[in-house]
């Protein structure tokens, strides 16, 4: 029998590199929350990532506007009539009168900084936009879980109101309304009555589109097995409601909240287009897009910048919901 070498063992194995492989096993199998997957793939999507930038860039400038104005502007109201021809009552200089000292120059025939009134612009639009959608999802979350998880005569009245709600003219809604409400109202005045009306009207109309996703998404998860466990149990229907479907509904509701918010910036733009937005002199997008109809042709930059102001700010909201549906339902067909 030949002898074992020394300084060997034929029992004893080596206990690094078992260490070692149960370190990487851990590792590996290591669990991540549902946020921590969907921000894995919000970050591959670059253009998402833009938007978002773009997003979180204009509520800065919203919120930051007058800091903003005072560094690099002028008063949104204050008239400058030396930059004005006083022939033709167009800007001087070329491009609408874009210097060092006006960025994105001047209005015609006033000589207001174009500039400042984007940026208050911004304000309007994305203040308006925001509670408009928080009003919409906030009703539309109720009345659809409502809807989904009672269902018979309940969710046959709520279904109906959303239909007529969906066929109802908004638009013309909101004109007439602001056509026959007082100009002081529940202790608002001017622009803060037509903010309101807007805000109100736009989400009011807005919650059926919420609510028809929500209760389609109840009608489906009241039928899963942990909410017939939770039911089996005992569970009461306030327990089902708050701790079982709502926290399954909000990556439903933050996708459609994403995409409802660049539609409440296009109707806002719209209604103020038409004259039944906030007053003069509020800085406006769609307000400064109505003065320059008359002088477009004379001054095309006056509304070529509010326009893709609009356009730069509905793409990019566009784009940064895409990417949360994208990473919250990876599944889903667009």
């Amino acid at each position: 029998m030949t002898a074992p070498v020394h300084g060997t063992s034929t029992d004893a194995e080596p206990a690094a590199p078992v260490d070692v492989a149960a370190d990487v096993v851990k590792a590996s199998v290591e669990g991540r929350s549902l946020r921590q997957i969907a921000w894995m793939r919000l970050k591959r999507d670059k253009l998402a990532l833009a938007g978002g930038a773009v997003v979180l860039l204009l509520v800065l400038v919203a919120v930051f506007a007058p800091l903003i104005v005072s560094l690099l502007g002028h008063p949104p109201n204050e008239f400058h009539q030396e930059e004005i021809d006083p022939l033709f009552g167009t800007p001087k200089g070329s491009w609408g009168g874009i210097s060092s000292d006006f960025l994105f120059g001047v209005e015609p025939s006033n000589g207001r900084d174009v500039f400042s009134r984007i940026v208050y612009g911004a304000r309007i639009s994305l203040l308006v936009a925001f509670l408009a959608a928080v009003v919409a999802v906030v009703l539309g979350t109720v009345f659809g879980v409502i809807a989904g998880y009672f269902g018979g005569w309940v969710d046959t009245v709520i279904s109906r109101v959303m239909d007529m709600l969906l066929a109802f003219p908004q638009l013309l809604f909101i004109i007439s309304l602001v056509s026959v409400l007082p100009n002081d109202l529940l202790g608002l005045s001017g622009s803060g009555v037509r903010i309101a009306i807007l805000v109100s009207v736009i989400g009011f109309f807005g919650w059926p589109y919420v609510g028809r996703i929500v209760r389609g998404q109840t009608l489906s998860l009241r039928e899963k097995e942990y909410v017939e466990a939770a039911r089996s149990l005992g569970a009461g229907r306030r327990y089902i409601l708050f701790r079982e479907l709502l926290p399954n509904l909000v990556a439903p509701i933050t996708v459609y909240a994403t995409l409802m918010i660049p539609t409440n910036i296009l109707t806002e733009a719209a209604l103020s287009f038409l004259g039944a937005g906030v007053k003069p002199p509020t800085a406006s997008w769609g307000q400064m897009l109505s003065d320059a109809v008359g002088t477009y042709k004379d001054d095309p930059m006056f509304m070529i910048i509010p326009g893709l102001a609009i356009f730069i700010t509905v793409l990019a909201f566009n784009l940064f919901g895409d990417g949360v549906r994208d990473a919250l339902d990876p599944k889903g067909t667009r």
